[in-house]
């Protein structure tokens, strides 16, 4: 992720740029700007992922840099760094929906781990976001491809994407079967497999294996997203288990396909 840092105090700010380890903190861009203006044309020119900013600044402060931010409507984590510790910034921070606010003087580790914890919701909240998107996506391609039937009773072509739907919208669930499908829909599990497979081509089973891999590899993709909570969030809290059919699907282990 990419972190900007803006402050007027120069040697401050240069200091922590070379001597934080920003890499063990999930940062892997760090950019500088002195005030306010040079902060706003570093995010106009750069993907900025997380701010941390001072307050106290010549001209604008802080606080109107966020608001601006805010205004725009771009997606950046804030975190204040400042000195002050005025319930009416802090007032001000928190209604601008800052993820923190460091008091200084505060260690190189505090102000890393304090990093690290916003990129790590940060992550999860993309991953989260990536998940809708790819139901939305898919639902929108079956909505483009299929005729809606003229007659009275369900298709066992209907009956297919309807539960096709289902297990796109729940690959998060590791209970996810065909029997407990066939339950939501009251069928009988036996008849379910066995359409399906004439519809699609694919056992019932297989088809959700398959979109939950592909979902494993569109995750994997995001920034600082572990295989283990990739894992997770397709529905396997065993990661070894995961790891098995993902490299059984992929032809390589989850980190490898992440490298």
């Amino acid at each position: 992720m990419n972190l900007l840092m803006v402050n007027d105090a120069i040697a401050t700010i240069e200091a922590m740029k070379s001597e934080i380890l920003w890499v063990n903190y999930g940062i892997t861009n760090v950019y500088t700007a002195y005030n306010v203006e040079e902060g706003k044309s570093s995010i106009l020119s750069n993907h900025i992922d997380i701010l941390l900013c001072d307050i106290e600044m010549p001209g604008e402060n802080g606080i109107a840099l966020i608001r601006w931010i805010r205004e725009q409507n771009y997606d950046i984590d804030c975190i204040l760094l400042t000195c002050h510790a005025d319930f009416l910034y802090a007032r001000d921070a928190i209604s601008l929906g800052c993820q923190e606010y460091i008091l200084i003087p505060a260690s190189y580790e505090d102000i890393g781990t304090t990093i690290l914890k916003s990129v790590t919701k940060r992550t999860e909240r993309l991953s989260k976001h990536k998940l809708l998107e790819y139901g939305k996506s898919w639902l929108l391609e079956k909505e483009q491809n299929i005729t809606l039937t003229k007659e009275a009773s369900r298709t066992p072509k209907d009956i297919v994407e309807e539960c096709s739907l289902y297990i796109i919208n729940n690959l998060y669930n590791e209970e996810l079967s065909v029997t407990n499908i066939a339950a939501h829909f009251y069928l009988n599990p036996i008849y379910l497999n066995r359409i399906f497979k004439k519809v699609k081509n694919v056992a019932i089973n297989q088809f959700i294996i398959t979109k939950k891999m592909e979902l494993a590899a569109e995750l994997l993709k995001l920034p600082n997203a572990s295989a283990v909570s990739v894992a997770k969030q397709v529905g396997y809290p065993n990661y070894s288990y995961f790891s098995s059919i993902f490299k059984k699907h992929f032809g390589c282990a989850p980190t490898q396909y992440r490298q």
